[in-house]
């Protein structure tokens, strides 16, 4: 049975095609939308340019989840900066994009993990972000009702929260708009255009844009645009998949973890669900080409991780050679990542979170949907200009962290485009890391 998709918010696109602007993003998921209101507030001219519809791909399809709780080291300040936004966007916005400061948990039964959060907080605390470790009686009962399991204790963050991921990058859409961005759908940008090696413009299926700055922001599609740029940049990709429920009487705010299931109260009344760090991994070009850079990664996550041989291998195989060497462009014939869910991964997760918590226990699937999470060797995303070729800016490999870091990104890269200040250092985001020898190994903890 074709299992029912979450709706999206739908913006009134943009249909004329300017001729110049200052900046040209490429991508309107979170960190795309994010960015070109972030750029329309400073008064720069900006066009929006999305393959497919606004948020249709990985930005709409994650948890929700808004956390500083649990971020690497390296990703802590900007986490922290996006969660000072995130209680900002409704008024600024004059839309309500769903956030709600509900709290982040994480249960756990296990000894080792007690000890990775002791750890870790060694990096968050003196950045100010104040998270609690709770003991056994406290963990015990943050779920109303009796647990079926015992838990050791929990870790806590109760400035983090969760916000709706179908409204959220439509609605920083719309107000980029309303400040002059030009925001066009089904408009799939080919290659860039270059004098004297700078940015100059790009190219698009509708015509040409002459501009002084780009910003990739194109989520799994980012290392296939970036080859046609000679700019290499190790990709991986995760399906996962998700589920929802219809709305629940027994109502728990806070976004829960555990390390067999996770999921969070909906702005709708319902639960979304999913199966904690599990997805599949297919084998691809991509992935051999870049799989001595992710096996430090593959070694350390490889029991949550179903790695498969299918198709995906020859239909990324010819996009590739379409692409690169015959100008076909595949953004044209790919305008939105559509997966199908793991149905078997969300039934035992919406099982497992019912034999635990027997005050959900009558909780019901009402739909799923899976998605593609890209990835980078350590985690941790690009956010970076390109050296060799000025006037380029990428922001991506988020894996999985995207959406809740979404607004402190948008903020960094209009710092970056204008010249300005960063707000955090931007160190641990420079491009150079994938491709200079760097160390790249996830932070193992969480």
């Amino acid at each position: 049975m074709k299992q029912l998709k979450q709706p999206l918010e739908r913006i009134h696109a943009d249909q004329l095609l300017p001729n110049k602007v200052d900046v040209v993003v490429i991508g309107a998921g979170i960190a795309g939308t994010s960015a070109a209101w972030e750029l329309s507030k400073k008064g720069l001219k900006v066009a929006l340019l999305e393959k497919g519809i606004v948020s249709a791909e990985q930005s709409s399809r994650n948890w929700g989840w808004c956390r500083q709780q649990g971020r690497a080291p390296d990703e802590l300040e900007l986490a922290k900066l996006s969660l000072e936004i995130w209680p900002t966007l409704a008024a600024e916005l004059g839309r309500d994009p769903g956030f709600r400061t509900t709290g982040v948990t994480f249960l756990t039964d296990k000894e080792e993990e007690l000890e990775g959060w002791c750890q870790w907080q060694k990096h968050a605390i003196p950045l100010g972000i104040h998270s609690e470790l709770l003991g056994a009686d406290q963990a015990n009962r943050i779920v109303p009702g009796d647990s079926s399991k015992k838990w050791l204790g929990a870790l806590t963050t109760k400035s983090d929260g969760r916000a709706e991921p179908s409204h959220t990058a439509p609605y920083l859409a719309m107000a980029a708009q309303a400040n002059g961005a030009v925001v066009i759908e089904n408009c799939a940008v080919h290659s860039l255009e270059k004098t004297n090696g700078k940015v100059s413009g790009v190219n698009t299926e509708r015509g040409r844009i002459i501009c002084d700055s780009v910003i990739v922001a194109a989520g799994a599609w980012t290392s296939l645009f970036l080859r046609k740029c000679h700019v290499d940049f190790p990709q991986a990709y995760v399906h996962g998949s998700v589920s929802y429920s219809a709305p629940f009487e027994t109502q728990v705010q806070s976004c829960i973890s555990t390390p067999y299931f996770s999921f969070r109260s909906r702005q709708d009344g319902g639960y979304t669900v999913a199966k904690s760090g599990r997805g599949t991994v297919y084998l691809t070009p991509t992935l051999l080409r870049y799989a001595i850079k992710f096996w430090p990664t593959y070694q350390i996550r490889r029991k949550n991780v179903k790695l498969q041989l299918s198709g995906h291998f020859w239909q990324e195989l010819k996009r590739e050679f379409d692409y690169l060497y015959r100008d076909i462009s595949p953004f044209k014939q790919n305008r939105i990542i559509d997966p199908e869910p793991d149905m078997e991964l969300l039934g035992d997760a919406m099982k497992q979170l019912g034999n635990v918590f027997p005050a959900l226990s009558d909780l019901k699937m009402a739909g799923a949907w899976g998605g593609l999470i890209d990835s980078t060797p350590d985690a941790i995303p690009v956010i970076s200009h390109i050296d060799s070729v000025p006037g380029l800016i990428v922001a991506a490999g988020f894996s999985g962290h995207g959406f809740g870091l979404g607004p402190g990104v948008g903020r960094v890269l209009s710092c970056m485009v204008t010249g300005a200040a960063a707000p955090i250092d931007l160190k641990p985001f420079r491009y150079c890391r994938m491709i200079d020898g760097t160390k790249l190994s996830p932070y193992i903890h969480f």
